[in-house]
């Protein structure tokens, strides 16, 4: 995948198959263009505040309802996964002290790409997948 410019667009191969967590991922994605967007307009250090403080509300309360889900089918990897959640929120939040230190730069949208859009897109298509597959296996 070649670097992303202006976010990411929505595709329903990221669909796992679990309707909360499907409409969460979308949400997601839409955050996280509206923030580059945003950056790319020049809007104000006030918008693009309100803009991440949403952003990472809406991922921890994401995360923690999909950890809920993890639990509740018996996912066997849930620890990793978890782990990998953890490792994501200290990502991010040195690219919020980055925001605060110099505003939105072009570093800031660059990294917003290669951080936390691959980090999605890439998290989504292998580890939440795992997830679905197991609920899957467990209906059947």
């Amino acid at each position: 995948m070649g670097e992303i410019k202006h976010g990411i667009a929505w595709s329903d191969d990221y669909k796992l198959g679990n309707e909360q967590v499907d409409t969460q991922h979308q949400r997601l994605f839409e955050l996280v263009s509206d923030l580059v967007s945003s950056c790319l307009e020049g809007q104000s250090a006030e918008k693009l505040r309100e803009t991440i403080g949403f952003l990472i509300d809406y991922t921890i309360r994401h995360f923690n309802d999909e950890e809920a889900l993890q639990l509740k089918f018996d996912y066997p990897d849930f620890g990793r996964h978890k782990q990998l959640h953890e490792d994501f929120k200290k990502q991010v939040g040195e690219l919020v002290q980055s925001f605060r230190r110099s505003g939105c730069t072009e570093e800031l949208v660059s990294n917003v790409n290669k951080v936390v859009i691959r980090w999605l897109v890439n998290h989504i298509q292998q580890e939440d997948k795992k997830i679905g597959d197991h609920i899957r296996s467990i209906r059947m």
